[in-house]
This record gives structure tokens, C-alpha cells and sequence, in this order.
């Protein structure tokens, strides 16, 4: 049986060997991985930061931590030195060269103060942090590598953090600001400005919100961390871009604003000379309605003439007023007021055509009897039947009563029935039915 001591059992060479190799190799790697944390950008943005909120709490334990791993790294270093000169000694190691080796291999072999395990409240392997009234650590080597990983992914992990959001965020703020910049020199040339225009207030809050939002970023960038759920890899998560995100959304609609504004810059003069013509052309059509409603009134009796309104003036002073922003390049007022008087000029067109047509209407019905009198005429004059005393006497009447002035439209009405009846009875079709003006092209009856 191999002699043992409080590490267990002696090794042999070969094992010692094959151990001196694998912490050679892990010495190595952990090496690497400390000189590329050190060398870390994050890490030297970091050091050189005025730091606030959760970054500074999380720094500071982080700076202890990397301190105290180069502390371990350095005890862990001896310890494999120790070993290496001890196996160095003998090409074959005697057996009390073997019993100290395994000692250092196997055992405790590192011993730590306790001033520096709580160097700047650095974190324990249990969690939470180390406290002055620890005096020393003992570690074996196998667990001082766990231990020094843990703290080098925490450690890590709080850099890459950092360091992804100093990279993401700050420049595309300062890209945004730079096209708020120019966003806000466009909108001051449109006199789009703060207190007088919705997007010049719009403005003036994102770019409060932008200057804020940096300093937040530089001086807290874990603030905005997300970190990636179920992840525990070192620098899982991305930046938490809500707020620059949101602000980007409200600039791009201020832009549309602005675009619309300038939009107005550019065809102002046409979209006001067409104002002008709308409103003159719906005036000219008052005023045919107000000509006409006196001709219907002296032609035509015994009916209701609408009465025609003059055209409204308040339109025109709104014009004139479009025409004064214009003037004066107040291009975000002009913009709703043109928007606004196009819809009104067009409904005042609108209800100017509707005027003419309804003043007119009494004189668009003598026309239709008229028009179906001769149509009536012209049947019988081809049957025949001109002469005939009694077509005679009612064409006359009717056409009198339709070409007098005034005309008596429900009594001129009724007379083209009363011819229009005696032309169907007379070619032997049924009578029409009264008002709904028959025509001379109606179906006629097997007598016709």
C-alpha cells in the first residue's frame, strides 16, 4: 500500500507529471484571459469614467475583483513554481520529493491574507462580499482556478456589458442629434419654433431628452442594460434602446411635419391662385342666380324662387389673410389655413351650383312642357290629325299659357295634360297617367 498523507495518497511520477501539466496549461490560459481583461476597452473606459448608479455599485466591486484575481493568479503562480523547481530537483523524484509535491498538488497549498480578499468589499465565492475580519483563505489549486474563474466571468461580464452599451448607444445619439440639428435649422427657416408650433415644441423636448439620455449612458451604462434571460454567458443581454428608439420615432414625425411645411413653401402661390379662381367661379354662379331668380320671377307665377345669398365674406378675409402669411413666410400657419379654405371654397362652389340649379328650376320645367307640347304636336301632324278642333283648341291654350309671361306653370301644366289625353284618346290608346309626362314616343294601342 503507498504511503499517505492529509492530501491522500503519494503520486507517482507520472502523475505528478501529468498534473504539473494540466495546471501548466491552465496557468497559461488564465494568464491570457487576465492580460486580454486587462487590456479590455471596456475595462480602461471604465477606470477613467465618473461613473454613476448602478455601473459605479457594480465597478467597484468588479475593479476588487480583478484585483483580487491577479492577487490569486500570483499566489497560484508560486505554488506551480514551487512545484516545478521540487520536480526539477531529480530526474527521478525521491519519495520525500513526491510526499511534497503531492502536498502542493493535492492539498491547500495557497494561502491568501485576508487584507486582500477584502480589498474594496470584493465578492466572496458564497456571494455577497468579503469583510475585514477575515484574516487568510486556503485554497487547493483545482479550486483556486474554479474560484478565479467565477470572478473573471462576473468581471467580464460586467466589461462587455458596459462596454456593448458604450458602443451601441452614444453614437447613434449623437447621430440623431446631429439630424435634430439640422431638423431644428430647417424648422427655424419654415418659422416652425418653440411656442408657436406644435413640432417647434416637439423639438425643443427631444433635444433636452437626447442631452439627457447621453449623460445617463456615459456616466450608468448598465442602467441601460438588458440582460438575455436563461443566459450565462459573460456580456449576455443587448442595450435597452427604448428611449432612444422612441425619440428617433418622434424626430422622423416632426420631419414629416416639416416636410409638409415646406411642401406648402413650394406651391403656396398656386394652391392661392386656385383658391381665388374656386371662390370667383362660385361668386360668378351667385351672381347667374341672382340674374336668373329676377328672370324666373317676372317669367314665371305661381311658384316659390329660393332666395340666392351673396357670397360669404369671411372666406375672402381668410384668403387675404393666406395671402399675408404668405407674404411674410409664416409657412406653418399658412398650412392648416389653405387646407381649411380649399374644403370651404370647394363646398362654396358646391352650394353655389345648387343655388343656380334650384332658382332655375321652374324655367328647366316650362322648357320640359314646352318641349313635350311640340313633341305632342308633331304625333298628330303626322297622323294626320292637325286639324282636327279639338287638338286645335287645346295646343292653343297650352302653348299661350307657356308662352306668356308669367306663366302659370301648374295651370300650363295641366293644359299640355289636357292635350296630351286628347291626342291618346284620339289615336285610341289608353290616356297617361297625370304627371308623368308621356312622351310622343310612348307604346300606342292596337288602334294606333
Amino acid at each position: 500500500m503507498a504511503d499517505t498523507d492529509p492530501a491522500g495518497p503519494v503520486m507517482d511520477r507520472d502523475e505528478v507529471d501529468r498534473a504539473l501539466a494540466r495546471l501548466g496549461a491552465e496557468h497559461e490560459a488564465i494568464e491570457t484571459s487576465l492580460l486580454a481583461l486587462q487590456d479590455h476597452a471596456g475595462r480602461r473606459l471604465l477606470e477613467g469614467a465618473g461613473l454613476t448608479g448602478v455601473t459605479a455599485e457594480r465597478w467597484t466591486s468588479t475593479e476588487a475583483a480583478i484585483t483580487l484575481l491577479w492577487t490569486y493568479f500570483d499566489a497560484y503562480t508560486d505554488v506551480l513554481r514551487t512545484a516545478r523547481e521540487i520536480r526539477a530537483r531529480r530526474r527521478w523524484s525521491s519519495r520525500e520529493d513526491l510526499a511534497e509535491l503531492t502536498e502542493l498538488l493535492r492539498g491547500e497549498p495557497v494561502t491568501v491574507a485576508g487584507s486582500a480578499a477584502a480589498t474594496a468589499n470584493a465578492p466572496t465565492p458564497h456571494g455577497g462580499q468579503a469583510g475585514p475580519g477575515v484574516l487568510s483563505e486556503r485554497w487547493s489549486l483545482p479550486a483556486l482556478v474554479d474560484r478565479m474563474n467565477e470572478l473573471y466571468a462576473s468581471s467580464l461580464d460586467m466589461v462587455v456589458a458596459a462596454d456593448a452599451v458604450w458602443s451601441a448607444l452614444p453614437a447613434r445619439i449623437d447621430l440623431l442629434s446631429a439630424e435634430l440639428r439640422r431638423t431644428s435649422k430647417l424648422a427655424h427657416s419654415v418659422g416652425v419654433r418653440p411656442g408657436e408650433h406644435p413640432a417647434g415644441d416637439d423639438l425643443e423636448r427631444i433635444t433636452r431628452t437626447l442631452k439627457k439620455l447621453r449623460e445617463q449612458v456615459v456616466s450608468d451604462p448598465l442602467a441601460f442594460w438588458r440582460p438575455a434571460e436563461g443566459s450565462s454567458a459573460p456580456g449576455g443581454g443587448k442595450p435597452d434602446t427604448t428611449v432612444y428608439d422612441r425619440e428617433a420615432r418622434a424626430l422622423e414625425d416632426v420631419r414629416r411635419e416639416i416636410d409638409a411645411v415646406l411642401a406648402v413653401r413650394q406651391d403656396a402661390e398656386k394652391r392661392i391662385v386656385r383658391l381665388r379662381d374656386v371662390l370667383s367661379r362660385a361668386d360668378r354662379t351667385l351672381a347667374e342666380a341672382r340674374t336668373a331668380r329676377g328672370e324666373v320671377l317676372a317669367k314665371i307665377a305661381a311658384t316659390e324662387v329660393p332666395v340666392v345669398s351673396g357670397p360669404p365674406t369671411a372666406l375672402q378675409e381668410q384668403l387675404s389673410t393666406a395671402a399675408e402669411y404668405r407674404r411674410h413666410a409664416q409657412w406653418h400657419r399658412l398650412s392648416p389655413l389653405l387646407e381649411s379654405l380649399e374644403q370651404k371654397a370647394e363646398d362654396e362652389l358646391l352650394r353655389a351650383r345648387e343655388s343656380l340649379t334650384a332658382v332655375t328650376a321652374p324655367l328647366a320645367v316650362r322648357a320640359e312642357l314646352r318641349g313635350r307640347l311640340d313633341a305632342y304636336r308633331a304625333k298628330v301632324t303626322r297622323h294626320g290629325l292637325a286639324e282636327d278642333p279639338l287638338l286645335v283648341e287645346r295646343y292653343e291654350k297650352a302653348r299661350r299659357m307657356l308662352w306668356s309671361a308669367p306663366c302659370d306653370l301648374r295651370a300650363a301644366e295641366q293644359a299640355v295634360l289636357r292635350y296630351q289625353q286628347a291626342v291618346a284618346e284620339l289615336l285610341g290608346a289608353a290616356p297617361g297617367v297625370p304627371g308623368q309626362g308621356t312622351g310622343p314616343d310612348e307604346r300606342r294601342g292596337p288602334g294606333a
